[in-house]
Formats: C-alpha cells, sequence, structure tokens
C-alpha cells in the first residue's frame, strides 16, 4: 500500500531533528513551475527552494548535464585539477567583476568564505589589529556560527552564544552609521544589495554607491551576499549591476545549480591574493557534478534575452501585487525588484501561506507578515495570473 503524506510525517518526526517549522506537505514529483505531492496534489510553486529551482523543477538541459556526468566522473579531491570546475570560474570571472572563484557547498560556506577571506586579507596588508567586519541590522548571512555572528537578527543568535566577536551591526540603508562605526580596527563592510531573509528590504538611493565610496575611501573590502539575490532573481544576472557599481566579494549559492548543493566565493584579484595553497578549502566544493549542472544553468540564465523577460515578467507581476493592494488595506507596500517580490501585511501573513497551500500555491512569509514570492524564473504571465487568483482569493481569510 502506497504511503501517505501523514504517514511520512510521522515517520520523519520520529528520526529527524526538529530545526525546521515544515508544512503539513510531502512533496515527490516537480516539472517547471508545478510540483506534486504524495497523494498526487498539484501546486504552484513560488518558493522555488527558497530561490534555489531558478529555472524551475527538472530542467532539461541540467538534467541531461548531470547525466551525462555522473557516467564519467563524481568525484576527485581538489588536490586535482577539475575541468568543469575551470570552465565555470571562466565563466563566472567573465560576467562580473571578479577575477577569481573559489567553490564550496552552500551560501553559508561562502559567506564564511567571505569573512575568512576579509581578515586575513586586511591581516596580511595592514595587521592584525583590523578585522573587524561592518553588517546590517535585518541581515541573515548563514547558520554556521561565523555566518550566524554576521546575521544582524538576534532571534537567530538564542542560545549559540558566546558568538564569534568582531562583527559590528548598523541599521540597513544608513550611510551615516556606516561611516561612524568605521574606525581602525574595521576591515570590511558585508551587506545584502536587497535583504531577503529581512523580508526584501530594498536599499535607498545612493546607499550601495555610497558603501563603495566608504570602502575606496578607507582602503575597505566590500562584500555583497548575493546568495539569493544573485543568478537571474532580479532581473540582472547579479543584483549589483542594478547600481552601477561592483564589489571586491561576492558571494553565490541557491540558485547557482538549480537545486544541487554548491556556493561560490568571486573575488578581485586584489583580495584573492590573500588566499594561498591550505589558507582555505573544500572536500566537495566545485566537483565535477555540481559544476557541470551549473555550467548549464549559467548557459541559460546569462543569456541577455533570458534576463529581459524575468525583469518584463517581474515589472508585470509587482504592477498587478500593486493594483491588489489598492483592494486590501492590510496590504502595506509593495517591494521588490525583478522577481524577487513582497508584500508587507499589517498582520499575521501566516494563514494567507496556509490558504494558497489549501488552494494550491506555495509561498513563504518571512518576519511573521511578509508574504515572499520568489518563482522560478521561467514562470509564464499565465502563471503569474493564474497564481495571482488564488492570492487574492487567500488574502480573504484575513
Amino acid at each position: 500500500m502506497a504511503l501517505t503524506s501523514q504517514n511520512w510525517m510521522e515517520r520523519g518526526q520520529r528520526v529527524l531533528i526538529p530545526t525546521y517549522a515544515r508544512q503539513p506537505l510531502v512533496l515527490v514529483r516537480g516539472q517547471g513551475v508545478q510540483v506534486w505531492d504524495v497523494e498526487g496534489k498539484e501546486y504552484m510553486d513560488f518558493v522555488a527552494g527558497i530561490s534555489v529551482c531558478n529555472l524551475g523543477h527538472v530542467h532539461p538541459e541540467v538534467s541531461a548535464a548531470l547525466n551525462r556526468q555522473v557516467q564519467e566522473l563524481v568525484h576527485v579531491s581538489n588536490l586535482y585539477h577539475i575541468p568543469n570546475q575551470i570552465e565555470l570560474a571562466e565563466r563566472l570571472t567573465r560576467l562580473s567583476f571578479a577575477d577569481r572563484a573559489f567553490f564550496c557547498n552552500s551560501g553559508a560556506e561562502a559567506n564564511e568564505g567571505a569573512i575568512k577571506l576579509c581578515r586575513r586579507y586586511a591581516f596580511k596588508r595592514f595587521g592584525p589589529e583590523r578585522y573587524q567586519i561592518i553588517c546590517m541590522r535585518n541581515s541573515f548571512h548563514g547558520r554556521t556560527l561565523a555566518t550566524l555572528s554576521a546575521t544582524g537578527q538576534e532571534k537567530f543568535w538564542q542560545g549559540f552564544a558566546p558568538l564569534m566577536p568582531g562583527f559590528l551591526f548598523v541599521p540597513f540603508n544608513d550611510l551615516q552609521a556606516v561611516e561612524q562605526a568605521i574606525d581602525a580596527s574595521t576591515a570590511a563592510i558585508l551587506v545584502e544589495p536587497i535583504q531577503g531573509e529581512g523580508g526584501v528590504q530594498m536599499p535607498g538611493p545612493g546607499y550601495l554607491e555610497g558603501l563603495r565610496q566608504l570602502c575606496d575611501r578607507h582602503q575597505l573590502l566590500l562584500v555583497f551576499d548575493e546568495v539569493q539575490t544573485g543568478m537571474g532573481r532580479t532581473g540582472k544576472l547579479f543584483a549589483y549591476e542594478h547600481f552601477g557599481i561592483a564589489p571586491d566579494i561576492m558571494t553565490l549559492a541557491k540558485a547557482l545549480a538549480n537545486g544541487l548543493p554548491i556556493g561560490a566565493l568571486l573575488a578581485t584579484d586584489r583580495a584573492a591574493q590573500a588566499f594561498g595553497p591550505g589558507s582555505h578549502a573544500s572536500t566537495f566544493g566545485g566537483g565535477p557534478v555540481v559544476t557541470a549542472a551549473a555550467r548549464a544553468v549559467l548557459d541559460i540564465i546569462s543569456q541577455p534575452t533570458f534576463l529581459a523577460e524575468v525583469e518584463k515578467k517581474g515589472e508585470y507581476f509587482k504592477k498587478e501585487l500593486q493594483q491588489l493592494q489598492a483592494r486590501y488595506d492590510l496590504i502595506k507596500e509593495v517591494r521588490g525588484l525583478g522577481l524577487m517580490l513582497a508584500l508587507e501585511l499589517d498582520q499575521d501573513g501566516g494563514p494567507v501561506v496556509v490558504a494558497c497551500r489549501e488552494r494550491g500555491a506555495l509561498i513563504n512569509c518571512t518576519q511573521g507578515n511578509i508574504l515572499r514570492f520568489l518563482p522560478p524564473l521561467i514562470v509564464t504571465r499565465d502563471e503569474i495570473d493564474r497564481f495571482l487568483e488564488i492570492l487574492t482569493e487567500a488574502l480573504k481569510v484575513l
């Protein structure tokens, strides 16, 4: 007899460490924007693994690249040269500000590497007194101890003290606070161009450009965490491209291999020279299989026509959400860029998430009252329209 969702949930509750507040849903199949649960019910996935499946589920070109590679070579150590890894680094550096890349397994690991690179760069260039990294309140950079210490949300710190020293927090979008925080111990500024887990918080006019100027003036490294905003999510391949400036270091993960675990640390030659053999490593990072998938993903997403479509669909989706705002007083704000969009409500958004799920659409709520929409970038206008019909009905539960 086939197992039901209830069977699977009960088995999971007996053996998994309960670190997630999971929804009562057991997903077993996906195709494009759609996913299906174990009972065969279909859902529109406007979470996409939290901005991971940017090309949708089971993309044929990514699957083909994986199938070819797993039949040739699955893993070798980074003690040897890996052609797929080299070709992926060549593509990423050609398409960005960066000169060099380091590959790992996740966004947290990429940010961990960025923190280490900043400290080592400052140590080698200025001495041991320069180690502090200025981070933003309401930010999110990962769950390892170092990235948790760099995350500006106290709720994630509970029970994990003492956190790592060397991180200082200022309000997001407050250039004056950043300038006042800079002293002789400052090595770098770490920021998400758009805060994701913080509720799709947009940078104000001139903010990121101002951070660049401060870093140049004080010889600091500027680090952009593009784990969520990168890989076409905002309508550009990387979000920093919207602002006419570039960081010294950028981290990527999530959509880079469309669902396979990979992270990347990209850096200018000047910053990257702080690392040498033995200073940083990853056993599985940049292996033949994930880099084969990432090459296929990048080849598709980096196409100007693909990115232009993301931008158009994002503008359409946002405009429709703004029309929804005009009808519902409980919607305080519509914000976001490309297909990274959010509705801020004046009350708890949890019931809307449940109502959407019951009607066949998956969404995410962050910060308690911010509905976040991160559909696969291949979503069509018709699918956006279908989703909006579900969302409109779901909002009526409030």
